[in-house]
């Protein structure tokens, strides 16, 4: 957090010490030759006694800026892209910009702002070339950023999901990975990311706002395995699981990226 500029400076405690030693080491006057002084002798002005000086530091602690909570492992720029609603944050962190794998975990915030872990930590796929913050159609990486999650579908039944969910055979998917693997039943249940879709739409909807060269299609899905062309892939319960814990009143996002990145 910045600091504001011209805010008063508190004064030290070594500072305020020195202060009263030395108002304490003025020499007294010499006793006046007058009548006896009483017992009592009343305080001047209103009679009074004196208020005791504050004690050194005495404001410190109700003066220091209290720190924003924040989700662990996210730094300041990139909690301030989350929106000022979202209560719901599926953290997907990979371990460098090249990694094809990753680190998945479902936090909520709390009504006093701080976030916990709610589901998770699962591991994950991202795509065979890792990162990049400018993603392109077929570059094999994974976009970098805070998305929203707001639309599910699948080539299966609506496993209990909050998110409207779209069950539709055109999600069947056959064929093999990058690596190899069988990619049926990748589709059984999917999550859209919204990179480069119109929310409120199924996945399966085609329209590419930021034009078809920057790609699209950007799901979680089941994982077959092996890395993919862009999207996240989780195991097939954990899938279940975010599905029925994603609340859309919590304006669940996605904050997809490598621990270096997410940490700024």
């Amino acid at each position: 957090m910045p600091v504001r500029k011209g805010a008063p400076a508190l004064l030290s405690a070594g500072t305020l010490c020195a202060a009263l030693l030395l108002t304490g080491c003025a020499s007294p006057a010499p006793p006046a030759p007058a009548a006896p002084t009483p017992t009592h002798a009343p305080a001047p002005g209103d009679g009074r006694p004196a208020p005791a000086p504050p004690a050194a530091g005495a404001n410190s602690l109700a003066s220091a800026p209290v720190p924003a909570p924040r989700i662990p492992g996210i730094g300041p720029v990139t909690q301030a892209l989350l929106p000022d609603r979202t209560a719901q944050a599926f953290v997907v962190t990979g371990a460098t910009a090249d990694s094809s794998t990753a680190t998945a975990t479902l936090y909520r915030r709390d009504p006093s702002g701080h976030w916990t872990e709610a589901a998770g930590p699962w591991p994950a796929h991202n795509a065979l070339e890792g990162w990049t913050d400018d993603h392109n159609a077929g570059d094999l990486r994974s976009p970098i950023g805070v998305f929203g999650l707001g639309d599910a579908g699948g080539l299966l039944p609506d496993p209990g999901s909050r998110l409207p969910y779209d069950e539709d055979e055109e999600f069947a998917i056959s064929g093999t990975g990058l690596s190899g693997e069988p990619l049926e039943g990748s589709f059984d249940h999917v999550i859209a990311i919204d990179y480069n879709r119109v929310p409120g739409r199924t996945p399966l909807d085609q329209e590419r706002p930021l034009g078809e060269e920057k790609g699209g299609g950007v799901w979680i899905h089941v994982d077959h395995g092996g890395p993919t062309q862009a999207c996240v892939a989780l195991d097939r319960e954990a899938l279940r699981t975010l599905l029925r814990a994603l609340d859309p009143a919590a304006d669940p996002v996605i904050v997809m990226g490598p621990a270096g990145v997410l940490a700024r």
